[in-house]
Order: structure tokens, then C-alpha cells, then sequence
């Protein structure tokens, strides 16, 4: 008897916050994942989604499934190889903000410290010296109580990275559940990191493209 194919879940039209030509840009919420993980269990997903209206649809680049915000899908492969290069070549600008256990001394900074993976189920990485190199820039955007609000530009795109980064600078992000204290109160159900802003060069068109999508958590008050 055949496997049961499972149909995904429906798109929720509100999350489509871009669409130009062949390239559709989504909020993606927190709790789901990019692309399918291996087992039913991990079949749902943003692209599945997607591709169930548009079964062209090719996923650009990705975000961790706690993490909510933008993902660029193209529909053609041209744009796909081309958008893919901009991200390969460091030609888009991706901004995030991330809500953090504590207040950092100094009011911004840069963090360049290497990442390697140290398990695989699940995936878990760290600062390591002989990992790849990473960078990613940061601004204090707001402190309540013992949390601050942090702008956070990658300059690199390597699994987790800002986690990483932000424990390694000793203020984990909050609700973060592999990277946050063991015996820190969770403030949500979820990761306070969400992926706010991308600007590129779009390769059709050669215009500047700026898209965002609001922050969708509070800065907790205390």
C-alpha cells in the first residue's frame, strides 16, 4: 500500500510582505522551519508551504526554525543562481534584532570570533580556533530592567551565528533554549531573534531593494 502523502499546512497570505516579478520575499514566523527536516514529523515547513502554490519555488537562503523574519524565495532558477550569488558574494545587508540577557558596557561593537559545529543532533556550535571565520556587528537599541535591545548586522552567514556571537559576548539572547542560561526564566515561548530587514541590488531590475518586517515580541520589562 503507498506511503500517505501529507499535504502541508496553507500559506497564510499575510506573510508575503514583497512580491517583484519572479522574487517573493516572507515574514517567516518563529517555530517553523525553513526547509523540510528529515522524518515526517519535519515535513512542514516555509518552502513546502509555498510550493503548494508555487511548486517552482526555490528557497534563496534560510533562517533557524525558532527564528522568525525575512526569506527571499525566488521562481525561476536564473534569479535563484543570481540572488544566490548577491548572498555568496556578502552583497546583501541583513539586519536583525535580538532582545539579550543584561546590558552590554559599551553602547555598540564588533564580535570576529570563529564557529565550529560541536554535535549534530541536534545541532549545536561554538566558538572554536580552528572554526570558520565569523563577524557580526552590533547596537545597543534600548535596556529595560536587565535586558537590552540589540541591531545586529552579520557580516558572515554561518549556522547560528548570532547565537553563538551573543553568548560568546556573555548576553545570550533571551528564550533561547541551546545557547541561553539553564536558569534563566524564559520571558515568551519563544527565541526573542527575528530577521527585520534585507537590502540588495535586485538582478532584474538593477533598483536597490529594502524590505521589513516589525518586530513581532516586546522588550520584556523586567
Amino acid at each position: 500500500m503507498p506511503a500517505l502523502m501529507l499535504m502541508p499546512d496553507p500559506l497564510d497570505p499575510s506573510w508575503i510582505v514583497h512580491q517583484q516579478g519572479d522574487l517573493l520575499v516572507f515574514n517567516k514566523p518563529a517555530g517553523l522551519l525553513s526547509q523540510p527536516g528529515l522524518g515526517p514529523e519535519l515535513a512542514d515547513s516555509l518552502i513546502s508551504r509555498v510550493q503548494a502554490c508555487w511548486p517552482q519555488a526555490l528557497l534563496v537562503h534560510r533562517l533557524d526554525r525558532d527564528t522568525s523574519g525575512l526569506i527571499l524565495v525566488a521562481l525561476t532558477p536564473a534569479l535563484h543562481r543570481a540572488l544566490s550569488g548577491l548572498f555568496a558574494e556578502r552583497q546583501v545587508q541583513k539586519r536583525y534584532v535580538a532582545d539579550v540577557h543584561g546590558v552590554p558596557d559599551a553602547a555598540e561593537g564588533l564580535i570576529e570570533l570563529p564557529i565550529a559545529k560541536r554535535q549534530h543532533r541536534p545541532p549545536l556550535y561554538g566558538v572554536d580556533p580552528v572554526g570558520k571565520p565569523s563577524c557580526t556587528v552590533w547596537r545597543c537599541l534600548d535596556t529595560a530592567a536587565d535586558v537590552s535591545r540589540l541591531a545586529l548586522e552579520p557580516r558572515t552567514g554561518r549556522s547560528h551565528q548570532l547565537r553563538v556571537h551573543l553568548q560568546a559576548l556573555g548576553h545570550p539572547i533571551l528564550g533561547d533554549p541551546l545557547y541561553g542560561p539553564l536558569d534563566a526564566p524564559l520571558p515568551s515561548t519563544r527565541l526573542h531573534l527575528h530577521a527585520a530587514g534585507l537590502s540588495l541590488v535586485h538582478p532584474a531590475s538593477g533598483q536597490q531593494l529594502v524590505v521589513e518586517a516589525p518586530i513581532p515580541f516586546q522588550l520584556p520589562a523586567s
